[in-house]
């Protein structure tokens, strides 16, 4: 696969950067499965417009240029991505039988392993990406038009300069700072839900995390409520059903949710943060677990404040989990 393009650059050229675009393609997006498509795509043009590709700019900017249009091609005429928090009121009742017919994945944000979107080398990069792709923020991101999207990772996240933007877009050093300005009033004027992410080098969360765990596993719903915040809320994408306050929470896992118990999870990492992988009995295999969620947490004033459950058969395979454990 050498002796393509300029310097003689190969096919691991191209591969030394899909990390960073998984990334980048994420956040536009809000969908790991649809970023690694887009990236896959990305990919597939750039090697066969190798020969094209002149070094006028980097093989870096080059690609991302390539990957921003192959986003702004998916997100034509395509809905804003949401959480279910975003999309409906919280029951008036208790719900006590279902959780109702699953929406189609377009409509949901979707989590991120950060072994596929969060960048190695220099902490504070890496520290910067972590926060950019927090699951508040990544919904946030999808109030923004495309182009003020991709302005805004480009500059803030990214640190381009405007004129390499500009350059990228095919527009003007103007219409970026424009479009800058823009995007950041519209996410200053989205209201953040409470909390903030687990961090796994906080002690608190990560005792917070642990009382978690052996809660659920034990499903006691005592030591479950003492951990939870009294405005906790809790959401089942792909459904659109979602709670909010400890009665509620409880009443759910002891109701509809009961087959939850027995449950197992396995720490993972994503979105930045900290998350567990649900495994649950299988009604139909006796001593088997199988996959059934990943929990992704929040913590407010020492409890936790939001539980979101992606319920998505296609996490196993994203995140490098097994589909099922032994009881």
């Amino acid at each position: 696969m050498h002796g393509r393009g300029p310097h003689h650059l190969g096919a691991e050229h191209l591969e030394a950067h899909r990390r960073e675009l998984t990334g980048y393609c994420y956040r536009l997006l809000g969908s790991a499965v649809d970023a690694e498509d887009a990236v896959q795509l990305t990919m597939l043009r750039a090697w066969r417009a190798l020969e094209r590709f002149d070094g006028r700019s980097s093989l870096r900017t080059w690609l991302y240029r390539i990957a921003t249009n192959v986003c702004f091609d998916e997100l034509a005429g395509a809905k804003r991505r949401a959480m279910p928090v975003d999309l409906s009121p919280a029951p008036s009742e208790p719900v006590a039988s279902s959780l109702g017919a699953p929406l189609e994945d377009s409509v949901w944000l979707t989590p991120a392993p950060d072994a596929r979107v969060l960048p190695e080398g220099d902490p504070a990069d890496v520290a910067v990406a972590r926060e950019s792709v927090r699951l508040a923020l990544v919904a946030a991101l999808q109030h923004l038009p495309p182009r003020q999207r991709a302005v805004l990772l480009l500059r803030e996240v990214l640190r381009w300069p405007a004129e390499e933007v500009a350059d990228l877009l095919g527009s003007t050093t103007a219409s970026v700072n424009s479009a800058l300005q823009r995007a950041r009033a519209t996410l200053a004027a989205k209201e953040p839900r409470p909390g903030s992410p687990l961090d796994a080098l906080d002690a608190e969360h990560a005792a917070l995390l642990r009382g978690y765990v052996a809660a659920f596993e034990a499903y006691d719903m005592d030591a479950l409520a003492r951990l939870l915040h009294a405005e906790v809320v809790q959401s089942m994408p792909p459904f659109a059903l979602w709670l909010r306050g400890v009665d509620d929470v409880v009443a759910w896992h002891v109701g509809p949710g009961a087959g939850c118990r027995g449950s197992r999870v396995l720490p993972v990492a994503a979105n930045g943060s900290p998350a567990l992988a649900q495994y649950k009995p299988s009604p139909d295999e006796p001593g088997v677990l199988r996959f059934w969620a990943l929990h992704v947490l929040r913590a407010a004033e020492g409890r936790v404040v939001e539980i979101t459950n992606f319920v998505d058969p296609r996490l196993p395979a994203l995140f490098g989990l097994p589909d099922r454990l032994e009881a």
